[in-house]
């Protein structure tokens, strides 16, 4: 099997963005009200960034691909793998939802009624965590195969809204064993699958997918990137802090990998 292009600094990306949720971990023990607000500006800023790429940068080079091939229905295959990529989302929260309490990050120290079910709810969002990471693991590589400064761009922006998930799975798990390291541990491994999802997107892209193919799969990226954007990171945005720090975090992250592209460009 002969490994794609940009191999290392994909697998590199896809680990960082993955391990990126032990450093929300460590935040989550020192982590009061106020600092909130600087987490709704980085979920907003995220949410700027994939909303931002998707339409911009993902989806037009999906097309660009598929033309090559199919010069009168690209664009109905583009259309279809966006569709596909929201489906799938759709699917993984379903039957696995992922859901981040607020009230839990504000005050760590709340009173439960039932330990055992502390424990649990920190163990289901590891599980839901590590299932929702799977296929942002393939995002990264997918695209950091295609494009080396795509990809850096989207491994970003997955890393910073995987911060607020490893909280969601360190408090619990310290709540229950009073033990940081543990906690600590279950926030690294919550995000261990995104570059298992990277090897194994791999092997199957190498032995069962044509190369054109890689156009609907950079389409349905982008149509999970829209799905998390507008159900999961701009939501928490919101709870976490307003509408404004939501706002000043979605500009901010559109103007900022706006101009790195241009850079880049440039260069």
């Amino acid at each position: 099997m002969n490994l794609p292009q940009n191999f290392i600094p994909a697998m590199v990306m896809t680990l960082f963005a993955g391990l990126t949720t032990a450093i929300g971990g460590a935040i989550a023990f020192m982590v009061k009200k106020d600092n909130l607000k600087a987490l709704s500006v980085g979920l907003g800023f995220s949410a700027g960034v994939m909303i931002f790429l998707s339409f911009t940068d993902i989806l037009p080079e999906a097309g660009e691909m598929l033309s090559v091939n199919y010069p009168n229905a690209y664009k109905w295959m583009v259309f279809s793998g966006f569709i596909a990529g929201i489906v799938i989302a759709i699917l993984i929260d379903y039957f696995l939802p992922d859901h981040v309490d607020p009230d839990e990050l504000a005050d760590p120290e709340a009173p439960c009624n039932h330990h055992h079910k502390i424990k649990r709810a920190g163990l289901l969002t590891a599980i839901a965590i590590c299932v929702h990471n799977f296929p942002e693991g393939m995002a990264t590589f997918l695209t950091t195969t295609q494009n080396l400064t795509l990809g850096i761009s989207v491994g970003l922006a997955i890393a910073i809204h995987n911060i607020p998930e490893g909280i969601a799975v360190a408090l619990p798990i310290y709540h229950v064993t009073g033990k940081k390291r543990y906690a600590m541990l279950y926030a690294a491994l919550s995000g261990i699958t995104e570059p298992i999802g990277a090897l194994i997107g791999m092997v199957l892209f190498s032995l069962f997918l044509p190369q054109v193919l890689v156009g609907i799969l950079l389409a349905a990226v982008a149509g999970i990137m829209i799905y998390l954007s507008f159900d999961t990171l701009l939501p928490l945005s919101r709870e976490y802090g307003n509408w404004h720090l939501s706002m000043i975090g979605i500009v901010t992250g559109i103007l900022f990998i706006w101009s790195g592209l241009i850079l880049l460009g440039s260069m």
